[in-house]
């Protein structure tokens, strides 16, 4: 059994990394009931037995104390010490924590060049301690934001330094977007600097986009309020807010938006951490959804959208599951997978579900999906018997899709309308190692990135071609 070390880098990556742990733990509590430390706790969790002074760790038997195998950054300090006060404190070893009191000022050039040098020693240690306690780590999940200054900018930095460190060791990224109405006026120059960085040293990266998220908040919140289908709220619900209320009255419901994306990750990590008739190892992801270097950025959807029973809305038909995977409203990004062409396609099952369910709906769905004329059986799939806490089956869909460029697109384009006015650029300017160029060539490679995509686009229409196969004898 393999290990993965979550690194949350600033406040939206510290948030959605707090919710995830929650939701990971819960999971495993369902499953393990008899509390043994096992393989699939093993991939996330340490056994720590908290008598000895270095906190050694126990390979198997009981549970004494668990601690997760994660790094928290996070350049202030708020919500770490939030995260420290909660009911997840004895969950993480503080000696896995950084922080900092000043912030970045919502300044990808603070974060990255400022930072980045500060605490590059630190950081490294850190995730030396922690390769240290896997006894095969496969991977670093990093979380952050691409708008602010900590997550964008100390973000990408940590990028570089995991590839030089731990070269053969997969790097997954899941970057939130900023939406159109983002509060940070800097939010456009950030994402692209950090763009140039995912491009150049992120095996995959699973964008999400805040608007997406919020959108599917605002439905959920139409569901219950019309009472429609026997859809409720459960009472102590992820998505309801302390108080007991919905968080409708909230502008932002983040708390229920940081819980989708805990869950794809949750689903995404499954089928390594439980038993499964077809299993599907992280570096499978990357190897078989990944056709070209730079084209690694992966669109997820999934359904439940509440894996954790948060939300009592009746089970969906198996067929209806498979079919809202490749609908635009359980995109975790604004696009539309069904109209664009797919690069390949993988389908993480969680529960009850043969593998002739899965080759029938493939058959099924085929005919509507266009797949790049080299690719057309570009399918992954894989099949976790573990079903998410309170449903019987969940499906994650991560689609390499060409859908995915007017995201890119939308982002090159507000970074020019602040950049033609050289708006707010003194704030970047003024940092050591900051220069104009490093604008441009961020513009640059997001360019060249949208003119791949172009590329593809283009071979739409073209006919396929049935080229005959190799039959081999066995």
């Amino acid at each position: 059994m393999t290990q993965s070390v979550v690194v949350q880098v600033g406040q939206c990556g510290n948030q959605i990394g707090c919710c995830f742990w929650d939701l990971a733990l819960r999971e495993h509590a369902a499953v393990n009931q008899k509390a043994i430390y096992d393989e699939a706790i093993s991939s996330f969790f340490r056994n720590v037995d908290t008598r000895v002074a270095d906190g050694g760790s126990i390979s198997r038997g009981k549970i004494c104390s668990l601690k997760a195998r994660a790094v928290l950054i996070d350049m202030e300090e708020g919500v770490v010490n939030e995260i420290l006060q909660g009911p997840l404190r004895d969950v993480f070893d503080s000696k896995q924590l950084i922080t900092d009191i000043s912030g970045s000022g919502n300044n990808w050039a603070v974060g990255h060049k400022v930072f980045g040098s500060l605490y590059q020693e630190k950081i490294l240690e850190k995730l030396r301690k922690s390769a240290e306690h896997c006894d095969c780590l496969q991977c670093f999940f990093i979380i952050h934001s691409m708008g602010g200054g900590t997550g964008s900018g100390l973000g990408t930095f940590l990028l570089k330094v995991l590839e030089d460190e731990f070269p053969e060791v997969y790097r997954f990224v899941t970057s939130v977007y900023p939406s159109g109405e983002d509060d940070v006026i800097t939010s456009p120059y950030n994402s692209i600097l950090a763009m140039k960085e995912l491009n150049e040293h992120a095996d995959c990266v699973l964008p999400i986009d805040n608007q997406s998220l919020f959108d599917i908040i605002s439905k959920l919140n139409l569901m219950v309020n019309s009472g429609k289908l026997g859809t409720a709220i459960k009472p102590k619900s992820l998505v309801t807010s302390s108080a007991g209320a919905f968080k409708k009255r909230q502008e932002k419901p983040f708390d229920a938006m940081n819980n989708i994306v805990a869950n794809l990750l949750l689903n995404l990590t499954s089928s390594a951490r439980f038993e499964g008739s077809l299993n599907m190892d992280l570096n499978e992801i990357s190897m078989n959804l990944v056709p070209f270097p730079q084209l690694h950025y992966l669109v997820s959807s999934l359904t439940p959208l509440y894996t954790l029973a948060d939300v009592n809305i009746p089970p969906r038909r198996l067929d209806q599951m498979f079919s809202d995977a490749f609908s635009k409203d359980h995109q975790l990004i604004q696009a539309d997978p069904k109209h664009s062409l797919y690069l390949a396609c993988a389908l993480m099952v969680r529960g009850n579900v043969q593998i002739s369910d899965l080759r029938r709906n493939i058959e099924r769905l085929k005919p509507s999906l266009q797949f790049v004329s080299w690719n057309q059986e570009g399918w992954k799939t894989s099949l976790c018997s573990v079903p998410p806490v309170g449903h019987s089956h969940s499906l994650l869909a991560l689609a390499n899709n060409t859908c995915v460029k007017p995201t890119f697109i939308e982002l090159k384009a507000r970074f020019r309308r602040l950049y033609k006015k050289k708006a707010h650029l003194h704030h970047y300017l003024q940092i050591e190692g900051m220069e104009e160029s490093c604008f441009t060539e961020a513009m640059s490679s997001l360019s060249t990135l949208i003119e791949e995509y172009n590329q593809l686009d283009a071979t739409k229409c073209m006919p396929t071609e049935d080229v005959p196969r190799l039959s081999v004898a066995i």
